[in-house]
């Protein structure tokens, strides 16, 4: 678990940063960077998703997962848990010409849960971590959420600090299922499978940040556990 806990204070002190920063930052500057910060998340998604090598594992994924992504309302519910949040926590400011600034705190939370969270490093780092006590990529991850958090709180605010919870939580689990599962996870044709999944997902969120659509992201979420099931499928089949 030592990867997990640093990964989650990287994120709280790059938030801590960012929101310290953000009050000197003007809009038009805050802007470029979440511009710059969506392309990085874009490369890094394209990345990850071309070590995927089955494409009908890969689309079935997204396709199953999406479905029931969207029966169950993932987006909808991780949102309302973010509203909650901001309205226990947040309150809302007014900027330097006396209008009300908007909240952003549940688009942050969601935006940074998602990025921390999909993304092909925290799959891989936290599974290698439970199999293999190997905790470089987390440490390696650490250090871009680091930065990212820092960019994310100047845009977003608080928010983007509360998904430090998020990350601890599911990088936790996934460091302990590991472990628990070694068996059966312990391959790296099943794990390109499962980083491609991922990445796809992250390339959704860039596009979102981007501004180039609103993909309901967060609703593609079970086709990372429909990946290594259908795999497993489709290597007894074929």
């Amino acid at each position: 678990m030592l990867g997990v806990l640093v990964n989650t204070a990287a994120i709280i002190i790059g938030s801590l940063i960012g929101l310290l920063a953000g009050r000197r930052i003007p809009e038009r500057f805050s802007t470029a960077i979440m511009t710059a910060l969506g392309l990085s998340v874009m490369f890094i998604g394209i990345s990850g998703a071309l070590e995927a090598e089955n494409f009908i594992v890969l689309a079935l994924s997204l396709v199953l997962g999406v479905v029931i992504g969207t029966l169950l309302k993932l987006e909808d519910r991780l949102n309302m848990f973010g509203q909650k949040l901001q309205a226990r926590f947040s309150k809302s400011g007014k900027s330097n010409d006396g209008s009300k600034k908007k909240n952003t705190f549940a688009q942050g939370f969601v935006s940074a849960t998602l990025l921390f969270c999909v993304g092909a490093m925290a799959i891989v780092g936290s599974i290698n971590s439970g199999l293999m006590d190997d905790h470089s990529i987390i440490f390696a991850k650490s250090t871009l959420d680091f930065v990212a958090s820092a960019m994310l709180a100047v845009s977003f605010g608080i928010g983007v600090m509360f998904s430090a919870g998020s990350v601890f939580i599911y990088q936790g689990l996934l460091v302990l299922l590991a472990g628990l599962l070694r068996p059966i996870l312990y391959d790296p044709a099943l794990l390109a499978e499962l980083t491609g999944v991922g990445s796809l997902i992250i390339v959704a969120l860039g596009l979102n940040m981007l501004g180039v659509s609103k993909i309901k992201v967060a609703d593609f979420l079970p086709a990372i556990i429909f990946a290594p099931l259908l795999f497993r499928l489709y290597e007894m089949i074929f």
